[in-house]
């Protein structure tokens, strides 16, 4: 399943016992054939961040999918009664509309408000509002992606976020920003998990969970 914009990139599982973690327990995972994570177990609470590392073809991005609920596991578990947001690297915005239309769009998707101001509040979070009424299909890689990220601000406060090289493409400032916006999740009781070979949150000094990837 490729992530898009007609597509749910929210998780809304029933309520649990660990009403404010996530619990991975024993977790293995194929794909295709192959198995790419094998016995995994990992646990964050309230206010973590935690940054996915590991070589490429190692299942970080496979393993995002599969907390996310886009992905079968081929054993274990995974337990987390808050809301989880995926957002994927290949941003998930349809080039033909509008950012706004976008935001607006995933929004409803996932029963979040959608008003005018929530949406521009949206927007001014990542400072997209001077291209947020072009069509996507015609802004830079940076631009998409702060207009992927964008989404985040629309989420609920509690949310565990799943980001796919969250700050690929971004400049220096935009990256800065969404260290904050991080940051700032965290401390009001929301959870990151990001899958990111780049500097990320660095002064909120995230944990780190390497995945070595397996030998064939």
């Amino acid at each position: 399943m490729t992530d898009n914009d007609h597509k749910k990139s929210v998780r809304k599982p029933a309520p649990s016992a660990a009403d404010n973690c996530l619990h991975i327990n024993q977790l293995s995972v194929h794909r295709g054939m192959a198995l790419v994570i094998s016995n995994l177990s990992h646990q964050q609470s309230a206010g973590d961040i935690c940054c996915l590392t590991g070589p490429n073809g190692a299942g970080k991005s496979t393993l995002l999918r599969t907390i996310a609920g886009r992905l079968p596991a081929a054993g274990g578990d995974i337990k987390c009664a808050l809301p989880i947001i995926y957002i994927g690297h290949t941003d998930g915005l349809s080039g033909a509309i509008s950012g706004r239309e976008n935001l607006a769009g995933w929004a409803k998707i996932n029963g979040f408000s959608a008003t005018e101001n929530a949406i521009d509040t949206a927007l001014s979070s990542f400072a997209t509002n001077r291209f947020a009424d072009l069509p996507v299909r015609v802004l830079s890689r940076g631009q998409r992606r702060r207009l992927a990220l964008a989404r985040l601000a629309l989420a609920p406060a509690n949310s565990l976020w799943l980001l796919d090289e969250p700050n690929a493409g971004l400049d220096q400032a935009s990256s800065r920003i969404l260290d904050e916006i991080v940051q700032k999740h965290a401390t009001a009781g929301g959870m990151v998990l990001a899958a990111t070979h780049l500097d990320f949150a660095a002064a909120a000094q995230p944990r780190s969970l390497h995945l070595p990837g397996l030998v064939t």
